[in-house]
């Protein structure tokens, strides 16, 4: 039997937004991460569809859509991605919410 051991998460900045209203930022997300909006009660958005690695995920109001070092997006609850990343700067890297004009 192999010998259970101890690892860490190697040291990599992603990219990362949370899903919030107003419903224009949500599209802009959605677009930003190939995702698709999905549609609650009262013509509200309730999160985003992101297709993974590992299938379809959904990113509810209040989580966080990650880009991973290979380009591959994820959904992660908000407790999980606060104990698992930090910010590394605050600079914004990419305003998804900033369209050309």
């Amino acid at each position: 039997m192999s010998d259970i051991q101890k690892f860490r998460r190697k040291p990599v900045v992603i990219e990362a937004c949370q899903v919030v209203f107003p419903v224009d930022d949500i599209v802009l997300l959605a677009a930003w991460c190939g995702g698709k909006i999905v549609w609650g009660l009262g013509s509200q958005p309730s999160g985003i569809s992101i297709t993974t690695l590992e299938g379809d995920l959904r990113a509810d109001i209040g989580d966080y859509v990650i880009k991973g070092v290979k380009g591959e997006f994820y959904a992660y609850k908000p407790d999980i991605f606060e104990a698992t990343y930090e910010s590394v700067s605050d600079t914004v890297v990419h305003n998804v919410f900033e369209t050309d004009s």
